[in-house]
């Protein structure tokens, strides 16, 4: 029965072993929260999640479409979680698009009046000569 493959599991353990979240609190929570949708309808961290079903997942500032290829009980390495799910390719563009735009956009510190920075002030006193 210990190597019988697993048919569901709670979706808070998933996400922990899938590796979307540090913790299974913070799995718990993000569900809570409504950043996990399964088949498009929020629910609640011990619904049961099973192979083919589709989850969409805010982390961050990342939006991921995937479908569950497989269940897995403990926590293993990156390349072994990463075979747990499948990603959409639209989704995948999506968030390679956002991660870009993040890249090219201006630094928050630009954005910001106030003290200068190292930089400025070097630039201030090599332009007034102090």
């Amino acid at each position: 029965m210990a190597n019988e493959p697993l048919e569901r599991m709670r979706l808070d353990k998933w996400l922990w072993a899938a590796r979307f979240f540090k913790t299974r609190s913070h799995a718990t929570q993000a569900i809570e929260h409504g950043r996990v949708k399964l088949n498009g309808e929020r629910v609640k961290p011990a619904r049961d999640v099973k192979p083919g079903d589709r989850l969409e997942i805010r982390v961050g500032d990342a939006d991921w479409t995937l479908t569950v290829r497989a269940l897995a009980m403990q926590r293993g390495p990156a390349p072994v979680a990463q075979g747990l799910y499948e990603e959409d390719s639209a989704g995948r563009a999506r968030r390679e698009q956002q991660a870009l735009e993040r890249k090219l956009a201006a630094s928050p510190a630009a954005a910001i009046k106030g003290r200068p920075t190292k930089r400025d002030r070097r630039r201030i006193h090599r332009f007034t000569g102090d």
